[in-house]
């Protein structure tokens, strides 16, 4: 048995979500006390609760605590079942975030899997569906899994009902991640994406970013969607020949558009003021898909509480070590080294 104070570190749902998933991987079980004890609304909302029992249902597991609102859980998975399955969150909570919980268990299976994820697709709280498209799922494909996902309606926050699915093709052994240079800039685009609301404010967007980053206008682009209720985002897209950055920025009531543009302006050139590949969002993805390989390396711009506090949930469950040196100006270099993990598949 494992026990986990979920106050620890930066005190949020990565701390559950990273130990669901390995718990899936490793067969242990575990206790969490605190859950979400950082913040405004500490317990299970409803995103984690979906999350909770996604996994529990992937690994037949014994639950105790799963309800709105609770600070403590217990988890006993027995066996992996690859299959087709559907999340629904039933509110704008990040259906991305369910997604990150039961996807280490389900890449390291014998056979495919299908999850339909309905919930908030576009959330300021999460990584978007653009994010995990462009820039995520692109690295696991290096580690040779094989993965198709398709956005089937935006879901933006507050109002949610969004819906994408996801195809698993997964790899038996995973192959360890290794990228400590960024390759040259091949192509940057900006995406201005409106719902319900002027689609004049896409398009303004669109031409700060552009312009402010001194980028030709035609690499820019505003569109309207239909979702079930109104949202913007605005997406900066950099495509380096290894590597793909996507940097987001969400309209808020209240907040002019200009300054939605100019933090992801601000963001971009963060970015690219460093020579790391790995931004510090995708560093914290990167982590347990690459634990569960045993080895790997790469530089990433920013080492964040959130990813530290990840590390060390990763090294309760599987025995790796976790190394972070500073390599230069916002530039760090992160090593796992350790033993190969597979799931135990029904």
């Amino acid at each position: 048995m494992i026990f986990i104070d979920g106050s620890f570190g930066e005190g949020g749902g990565q701390i559950l979500r990273t130990a669901l998933g390995l718990s899936l991987v490793t067969g242990k079980p575990f206790n969490i006390k605190n859950i979400r004890s950082g913040r405004k609304k500490p317990g299970l909302l409803r995103q984690h609760l979906t999350a909770v029992n996604a996994a529990g249902e992937i690994g037949k597991a014994v639950v105790k605590g799963n309800s709105i609102g609770s600070g403590e859980l217990y988890f006993e998975p027995h066996s992996v079942s690859p299959g087709e399955y559907n999340c629904q969150v039933g509110t704008a909570g990040s259906a991305t975030l369910v997604l990150q919980t039961v996807l280490p268990a389900l890449l390291s299976c014998k056979s495919a899997s299908k999850l339909v994820l309905e919930g908030g697709t576009h959330n300021p709280y999460a990584p978007p569906f653009d994010f995990l498209n462009y820039c995520f799922l692109p690295c696991l494909s290096k580690m040779g899994v094989q993965i198709k996902c398709s956005l089937v309606k935006y879901g933006f926050y507050p109002a949610g009902g969004g819906e994408f699915e996801i195809d698993i093709n997964p790899a038996r052994p995973l192959k360890p991640f290794i990228i400590r240079e960024r390759e040259g800039l091949k192509r940057t685009s900006v995406l201005g994406i409106v719902s319900d609301i002027p689609f004049h404010i896409a398009e303004d967007e669109v031409k700060i970013v552009c312009s402010e980053m001194g980028w030709d206008e035609n690499t820019g682009k505003a569109i309207s969607v239909h979702s079930s209720g109104p949202g913007n985002i605005v997406l900066a897209i950099l495509e380096y020949g290894n590597i793909t950055e996507v940097i987001t920025g969400f309209g808020q009531r209240g907040l002019p558009l200009k300054k939605v543009a100019e933090n992801v302006v601000k963001q971009v050139k963060k970015y690219m003021e460093s020579d790391a590949p790995v931004g510090e969002y995708l560093a914290d993805q990167l982590l347990v898909p690459m634990a569960l390989t045993g080895q790997g390396s790469f530089c990433t711009n920013s080492v964040s509480k959130h990813t530290l506090t990840n590390s060390e949930i990763i090294k309760k469950f599987l025995n790796v070590r976790i190394q972070y040196e500073k390599k230069g100006e916002n530039i760090f270099e992160i090593n796992i080294q350790g033993g190969r993990y597979e799931v135990g598949e029904e």
